[in-house]
């Protein structure tokens, strides 16, 4: 089935019901919600040519417009390609280039950044800016009334991740995939009902976006911040104005909310449930976090080929608090989700007992189809049904799934995967660079910071600045270090491989 029929459900259902909300004021009930998806479908095949089938882009910041947006892609029966608006604009070109997409959905915050990549987007793509009035008109006419009909198997959401090697990769998710994933939140995670409100203070385009559908579902309010993003004392404040809200947060938010709340003397009052995931969350930080907000929290461990699927630590076993193995739970990332089974495997691809540690695997209806026009990656990743994670865990007796690490140099910072290749690519173009590497360091607030090991070029100074404006020029912001380390030369094996666990060590 399409995912768009949820929203035509809902709208006979609920047509008065309040649908898509910027903070407490309400830009649509359910009716002119899933009328403007309807008639933005038509606009798309009018005026841009886009089938069943085709690939959209966005990349846009969290709105209102955003949802209503993609709705339409699929009432259309196309695929909705969802990029970080935080991404570069030669990097958001990339992903369009790469997938094909027949036009990019993008806003203010993106414009010019993907303007001056204009050259790098396939031949003929289109872009229209989801806070002109050509949106608003293609949003305002006739469209069907009933969504085009789409197979469990169709593809729905295409979206790009990246390894340690390369370029990104597309994990194509269909609407089987994301219906699953979202009954799993049933499940797993919470109950939803037609009085909750859905928070987008994390990009719409990732975790926090994947969650939009089963409130869709369940006619519940969707509820973008006037900011757009995060901000807790924002967050804390709409919490108890629209009360029964859930929203995603990366273990970082968790951290800036819990020290808001401290400082405002409250405890989250009409926030009922706050999903972490996306990155490690310290002991100490959810056991501070439940001593100031109390039982709000559920943890998901999941990854783009799993979207917020392989695991949850539920809001039951945060507060079993008299269980004998308490801490040990909550250190852990939870048991499997409803939907999949999980296994540990040894270097050789068997199953390793209870208790011992390696690459942790899930097979479920949430797994990807693969990857988009990678076959090499789809046979190093899918292995009879198993998608291999790349991180590194154990299960004990009981299910519960504990990380120790991961097998990818992939840096977390503030919830968002950062890539060490592709910051070593942008600054090795610098003349004064002659070799580097990007390593992950601890940081309390953000997870992990991004430290470049650098190697000058005979003759070359120090720059700090000049190596940053580099960064600048290539990459998104966030992936740029937050600090150089400049080298005589980099640690290496005998076959000439850089060493980060030396480098790590010297760093820290």
């Amino acid at each position: 089935m399409n995912l768009a029929e949820w929203l035509a459900a809902s709208a006979r259902l609920r047509p008065g019901a309040p649908a898509l909300l910027t903070g407490t004021t309400i830009e649509a009930d359910y009716a002119t919600f899933a009328a403007r998806a309807a008639s933005f479908a038509a606009a798309l095949g009018r005026d841009y040519g886009v089938a069943p089938g085709d690939r959209v882009a966005l990349f846009a910041s969290n709105c209102t417009a955003y949802l209503e947006a993609l709705y339409g892609v699929w009432w259309a029966g196309a695929a909705a390609v969802p990029i970080n608006a935080k991404l570069h604009g030669r990097e958001a070109a990339w992903i369009c280039s790469n997938s094909g997409v027949k036009l990019a959905l993008i806003c203010d915050d993106t414009a010019e950044s993907f303007d001056e990549a204009a050259g790098d987007c396939p031949p003929g793509m289109a872009t229209l800016a989801l806070d002109s009035d050509a949106y608003h008109r293609a949003r305002s006419g006739e469209g069907p009334m009933v969504p085009v009909a789409r197979d469990d198997r169709d593809l729905a959401w295409l979206f790009y991740t990246s390894g340690t090697t390369g370029r990104p990769k597309g994990v194509m998710l269909s609407h089987g995939n994301l219906i699953a994933m979202s009954l799993c939140y049933l499940a797993d995670v919470d109950q939803v009902g037609p009085d909750d409100a859905a928070l987008y203070a994390a990009p719409i385009s990732h975790g926090a976006g994947l969650y939009n559908m089963i409130h869709t579902r369940f006619g519940a309010r969707h509820v973008v911040p006037d900011s757009g993003g995060f901000d807790p004392d924002e967050v804390l404040t709409l919490g108890k104005q629209l009360g029964d809200v859930a929203m995603f947060a990366a273990p970082t938010m968790i951290k800036r909310l819990v020290e808001a709340a401290k400082r405002r003397g409250e405890s989250g009052e009409g926030l009922r449930t706050i999903v972490y995931g996306g990155g490690p969350m310290y002991l100490a930080d959810i056991r501070e976090a439940l001593a100031v907000m109390g039982q709000r929290f559920v943890q998901i461990y999941g990854q783009g080929e799993s979207p917020m699927t392989i695991t949850s630590l539920t809001r039951a076993r945060h507060a079993d608090v008299a269980h004998p193995r308490y801490l040990e739970r909550l250190a852990s990332v939870g048991t499997a989700q409803s939907v999949v089974s999980v296994r540990i495997t040894g270097a050789d691809g068997r199953e390793l007992p209870v208790g011992e540690t390696g690459e942790i695997e899930v097979k479920g209806l949430t797994v990807m189809l693969g990857y988009w026009n990678n076959p090499t990656a789809n046979a190093e990743t899918l292995k009879d049904g198993w998608l291999r994670t790349g991180d590194v865990g154990r299960l004990d007796e009981d299910g519960f799934l504990t990380l120790s690490d991961r097998s990818k140099d992939v840096i977390i910072s503030g919830g968002t995967n950062i890539y060490p290749r592709e910051v070593e690519e942008a600054l090795l173009t610098h003349p004064a660079v002659r070799e580097v590497s990007a390593i992950g360091v601890a940081d309390p607030e953000w997870g992990e910071n991004v430290v470049a090991c650098v190697v000058l070029a005979e003759g070359a100074a120090p720059d700090d600045a000049a190596l940053d404006q580099h960064c600048l020029a290539a990459i998104a912001r966030f992936k740029r270090p937050k600090r150089y380390v400049y080298l005589e030369a980099l640690p290496k094996n005998n076959y000439g491989k850089v060493l980060k666990t030396e480098l790590r060590k010297m760093v820290k």
